[in-house]
Order: C-alpha cells, then structure tokens, then sequence
C-alpha cells in the first residue's frame, strides 16, 4: 500500500475526519490534505495585500499562508513568526500530559459529581477526551471542571502505577460501583492489571505511561474545549454518555499557537462558508449525508468536471457513464457483499430479483470490459468515470462534505500488459499532478507499501508491480518511505488508496486477453482516483482558498453596482455582454453604493464594476478588485478581454 500525501503552501483545514471516503475499500496510494501543524504568527501585515489587481492575475492568492516546509530550528522559528507543533508521535512528555491531564479531568469530574461513572479516556491527536456516564453538562461545567483540575494540579500529587491480580481488581472495581471498568476489565487479556492512582484519592485501570506528578501539567497550557454526545464503544443501542474533549500543550506558547489555528481552522469552514456564500446545504428533510448543490456550488463543480474531463481525454481515457444500481449477485462476485456489507445500504427487490445501490464503481467498468474480446494489441486501456456511489455512514460520523453518504467519485481503471505497469502508473502521477496544480495544489508526500504475508496473485507479479512503482517514483522525482508489509486489504493486490495494482477482481470475474501466441491470458487492473470525491474535493477548495475562489474559478466573477437605479439599464446591457464572452456576472442593486461595495466584498465577488452616470456617458465602467482596491476606468471591451486573459491563465 502506499500513501499519497498532499501538503499545500495554504492550510487545509480539518478538524475531523482525517480520511477520505474510500474510493477502493482496499486503498494504498492515498491522496489526502492533512492538517499540518504549523501555525504563522500574524505580524499584522497591511489588510489589502501587495499584488497585481485581480483582473491582472486571475484574483487573490490564498487567503492566509500558514504553513510551508516545516521549521525545526527554534531560531529560524522565531525570525520566521512560525512555530511547529509537537506531535505525540514528536514528544512522548506530550504525550504523557494529555493522558495525564484525562485522569486528573476523571478525578475532577467525580469529585464535583459523585453520581458520575467513568469510562475511558485516552489522548487523542491534540488533546485527550473522557466519556463520562452522567447528567447532561453545560459550558458552564467546564469552568467549574477546569477550575478543580488546576487545583489538583497546583497540589503536585504523584501519579504512582500498581500491579493487580484480575480478582483484586474485581474487588476494587465492586466498591466504587463503576460497571464500565469492568467491562474493560473483561476485555483486558493480559495479567498483571496495571492500575494507576493520583496520590491516594483516585484510581484507574491504565497502562499508562504518565508523568510524575499533577505538577508536571502547565495550568496556563491546556483547556477544556467541548462537551459532545458519544455512544459507549460507538454502538447506538447503548448508553449515551458524556464526552468532554480537552487540549493539552507542554507551554503556554503552544496552546495559543494551536488556539491561533483553531481560530483559521473555523474561520475556514467549509460547512460554514458553504452556507455563507450559498454553495450547498445538507437537508434534513432529504436525509442526513445527501448534498444538494446549490447554483453558485454547482457552477463551481460543473467547472471541475469540465476539466477533469478534458484532462482525461487528453491523456488517452474514455469516458463512461455507469448505472446506479446492480443485482446483487454484482457484488457477490466483486466480494463487496463479504467485505465491505457494512458500508453497504440494504438490498431492495424487482421483480424478484435482489438489487443493489453502488458502493464503487469498479464491477461496472469490469463489466465493460468484458463486453467484448481483446487482444493484447488494445492495450492500455483506459476508462474513468464520475460515478456517483452510495455508502452507509452513521450519522454521528456525517460531517459536512467529508463524510457523506453519497458521493461522486472520479473514478477510473487501466487494464493493461504486465510491462505496461510501469508506464502506466507514471502516466498516472503525470496526471494527477497536472490536475492538482491546476487548483494551486503542488507539494506531496508518498508512501509506498509492499506485498503483506496475505495477499493474492502470482510472486513474480508482485514483484515486478512494486519494482513499476518505485520506478514510476523514481522518474517522476519524488521521494517516498516503504511501508514494508502494508498493501493490501482483504486480498487486494499492490495497492493505493488513490491507485491500485489489482491482482484480485480481475480474478474474480475471470476477466482475459488473447496474447500474441492465440492464448487467452490475465489482464493487470490499476484502479485510481485523483480527486477522491467531488464532494470532499470540493471541501477542500472552499477551506484551501476560505471561499476567495479564483477568478476563473468563483461562481460569479464580476457583479455590477449602479450608483442609483438610473444606471440599472446600462448595468444589464453590461452583464449580458459579459455573459455573452463567457464571464459569470451579475447585477446588484436597491442599496446605496458603499453597502453594495461591501455585500459584494462578504459574498468574496473577485471583481466589482461600478457604474455611475460617467460610465454611462462612456460606455465604460470603473473596476474595483476585492483584494487590489480600485482598479480605474475601463471600456467594456477592455475589461472583457482582461478577464477572458486571466481565466484562460489559470492564475491562483
């Protein structure tokens, strides 16, 4: 399996989740935007940035740049107003102070709630959280419960790890009446059990690690952060507890610097500015996870689509158009119904028959494939498809356009000769980056993992598949790690999560080729996805650019502004000859100029054309750019060719 990371200059923000919808269900190179911890310091530069007016560069540039390669000497952190963030994997001390910090919040919570049953609490990527069997908690608690913590901090209690007998700790659980540890401790296997206490007051099962004492944690370096329903062990049927979540930093510099990001993180929504600027919305009514793409979002994906499928064509695919639902013998076949029938909706019946909605789109081009005979000669061949499929989500776990439950996937296989593959896959990275720079996406990170100890297909296949994508990587300039023994799931081949060398489906609906000695012989199937999903792609344009799309891309590129509604005649004859060229425009009006000027500047309109009665006179308009002020007076035809130039440059 091997991991493919995109890391861009402007953060992508996310606060969960971290994965994509699976476009395979066994991925194993990946393309996802990570939260990377690198947070700038504001050094209050001048709010209107220093660029080229937008009608010049195509529009604004992203709109804050908070993360580069990342700066590990503390000097250069300092004269660069950046700092890096810890990690748990960085820092075992942090570590150590955020599961820490969960057992002091434990201890804290039944000393202000005696009726409180504790469950679990372990650190989690920027913090720690505890679930809590209690009365339902308010902002208000969290004060009450931050406060108590700093006492028991400030009091430097040591934290002291006891080995127990499986029946002591039966005995110890018993007492304090609390049923959940000792469900745990049915599921601990291992003996001894390893309790740890904070000074002689309070007690948990754990193995740790933690740090010495209470004192250890800086009081002015952690905070409570929220208060959430969560199911005990995820399972819906059970009890309905209380999850507080914390964050926790080894000093105070830390935690303001993950505040200062917080603050972006949110500031760049997308579930927020999708609704702001009007993009999509989730109805309830419809059902949860079911986006409805409003016109200014669906321009925008009408956009990508339009390029994705002119880059495919250029680059040898053909395109295809895919049902939505199948019998369900399709996915017998496939193995979908024996691996992946969780994420799968309920089958309906026709005509007695079963069928059933798509979870991916690979059995179908499978099926296309096999619709007639080929011969080694045809080979590449190449199909992709924006197929939209259908995957059940909790809806605990529905979150904005990142976790939805239908999507649309840009999904496309190549079946090819064995020593195509590395060519084949270095078409593949070609393609993937022309694509991503097109939306101003260029720095990655690769993971490549090699055949695990379960797996199918042939040695000599898989060995000369991984040689193909070290080879193809190799070309193609760009470094990567080896995950030795991770790439496959439930026997799929030499895998990505955004491509896969498959060795399992073509064997499963018996797909073949005529060789050139008149044998029939196993064709190789790469699956890949570039995008993910249009959905979650989507996402993460409006979080990369905090909805300033650029001007080729904005719903609407240019809105027109009549100083009074005398001018409203000629601002429509303006708007209709820029719809004419091709440029998304519109007129607003019935308010006075400034208030125009700024709903023009929340609704992030790259470009704004005043018109007042010298403009009528002149037959021309006065630009003004969100990001580079007033631009002067133009002619209609001027200003028509120079946003026909910026659109056609692409410009970010």
């Amino acid at each position: 399996m091997a991991t493919f990371h995109f890391l861009q200059s402007s953060a992508r923000f996310l606060s969960k989740p971290t994965s994509l919808p699976l476009p395979l269900p066994n991925p194993s190179l990946s393309l996802h935007f990570p939260l990377k911890r690198l947070v700038s310091f504001p050094k209050r530069p001048e709010l209107k940035r220093l660029h080229e007016a937008a009608v010049a560069t195509g529009s604004a540039q992203p709109a804050v740049d908070l993360q580069n390669v990342p700066v590990q000497d503390t000097q250069k952190q300092e004269q660069s107003g950046k700092l890096v963030l810890p990690t748990n994997d960085s820092s075992d001390e942090l570590l150590r102070i955020r599961h820490t910090c969960a057992h002091v919040m434990a201890m804290a919570v039944q000393k202000l709630y005696p009726d409180a049953k504790v469950t679990i609490g372990p650190w989690i990527d920027n913090g720690f959280y505890y679930d809590f069997d209690m009365e339902p908690l308010t902002d208000n608690d969290l004060k009450r419960i931050k406060k108590e913590m700093d006492r028991i901090i400030k009091r430097n209690l040591p934290l002291v790890r006891e080995e127990v007998s499986r029946d002591e700790a039966q005995k110890r659980i018993m007492a304090v009446n609390e049923p959940y540890k000792m469900e745990i401790l049915d599921s601990i296997k291992e003996d001894p059990i390893t309790i740890y206490h904070i000074g002689n007051e309070w007690w948990d099962l754990c193995a740790g690690p933690h740090v010495e004492t209470t004192g250890k944690i800086n009081n002015k370096a952690f905070q409570l952060e929220s208060v959430a329903g969560a199911y005990w062990r995820g399972d819906e049927k059970k009890p309905m507890l209380q999850r507080i979540y914390g964050t926790a930093w080894e000093n105070e510099e830390q935690l303001k610097a993950y505040l200062h990001f917080k603050e972006e993180a949110k500031r760049r929504d997308h579930r927020r500015i999708g609704q702001d600027l009007d993009l999509f919305s989730i109805q309830e009514e419809a059902g949860g996870g079911l986006v409805f793409w409003h016109p200014k979002g669906a321009i925008v994906r009408h956009i990508i689509e339009d390029s994705w499928r002119k880059t495919h064509i250029e680059h040898g695919y053909d395109l295809l158009f895919t049902p939505h639902v199948a019998r369900a013998d399709l996915w017998k076949i496939s193995g979908h119904l024996d691996f992946y029938k969780e994420n799968m909706y309920d089958q309906m019946e026709i005509e007695d028959e079963l069928y059933q909605l798509r979870p991916m789109n690979c059995p179908y081009h499978i099926l296309v494939y096999k619709r007639k005979l080929h011969s080694y000669r045809d080979f590449p061949i190449r199909v992709a498809e924006l197929g939209t499929v259908y995957r059940y989500e909790l809806s605990g776990s529905l979150h904005g356009l990142f976790r939805v439950r239908g999507f649309t996937q840009d999904d496309a296989h190549i079946f090819c000769l064995e020593d195509q593959i590395k060519d084949e896959i270095r078409g593949v990275l070609d393609l993937t980056e022309e694509i991503l720079l097109q939306f101003g996406f260029s720095k990655y990170e690769v993971n490549l993992s090699t055949r695990p100890e379960k797996s199918v297909g042939d040695d000599d296949i898989w060995e000369k598949a991984t040689v193909a994508l070290k080879d193809a990587l190799d070309d193609k300039g760009w470094s990567y790690q080896i995950d030795e023994g991770g790439g496959a799931f439930y026997d799929r081949g030499c895998s990505w999560k955004e491509m896969a060398v498959d060795f399992n489906l073509p064997n499963r609906f018996d797909i073949t080729y005529v060789d050139s000695n008149s044998e029939k012989r196993r064709p190789i199937m790469i699956h890949r996805a570039v995008l993910g999903s249009l959905e979650r792609f989507f996402g993460v344009l409006i979080e990369h650019y905090a909805g300033d799309f650029p001007l080729w891309l904005a719903p609407i590129q240019a809105r027109v502004l009549p100083v009074t509604d005398t001018q409203l005649g000629y601002c429509n004859e303006v708007v209709g000859k820029l719809k004419s060229n091709g440029i998304r425009a519109e007129v607003c009006h019935g308010e006075r100029l400034p208030k125009l000027i700024r709903n023009a500047e929340k609704q992030k309109i790259p470009l704004m054309a005043v018109v007042g009665p010298k403009e009528v006179e002149t037959h021309s308009v006065t630009v003004r750019s969100r990001f580079g002020g007033e631009l002067g007076t133009m002619k209609i035809d001027e200003f028509i060719s120079s946003i026909q130039q910026a659109i056609k440059n692409r410009a970010l």
